[in-house]
């Protein structure tokens, strides 16, 4: 019984630590996990995701892990093939292909159409 109580304790606080965290705000802009700048596209509507096919390839979804929670200002949408994507008030967020190190903004106003988010 003691071994029991002692291994669901070990495995309940494992199985917290690996949960990845929901996107956060650091230095006046919307990061992932990791530090990696997040980015809105001005041709999407609200809780609608217009970045596909080509585009999602150098501007990759911020996609929800199954164990995430969102809570406002933080949301989910779900893009056409059926993955679940981080939204910042209602915008879809996206990494740029191009930022290589936490922190870089090397997609902030690409094509005129591209920005960092930030609160």
């Amino acid at each position: 019984m003691r071994f029991a109580l002692i291994w669901l304790a070990v495995a309940g606080g494992l199985s917290a630590g690996v949960q990845a965290e929901p996107p956060k705000i650091m230095n006046d802009r919307v990061v992932d996990e990791h530090g990696m700048t997040l980015y809105v596209f001005d041709k999407d509507s609200p809780g609608k995701s217009a970045c596909m096919d080509a585009c999602a390839s150098k501007w990759p979804a911020a996609m929800v892990d199954s164990y995430d929670k969102a809570s406002a200002p933080w949301s989910t949408l779900t893009r056409d093939a059926g993955q679940k994507q981080w939204a910042y008030k209602g915008r879809p967020l996206y990494r740029w292909s191009m930022d290589k190190k936490p922190g870089d903004t090397l997609g902030d106003g690409m094509y005129g159409v591209w920005h960092a988010a930030r609160p």
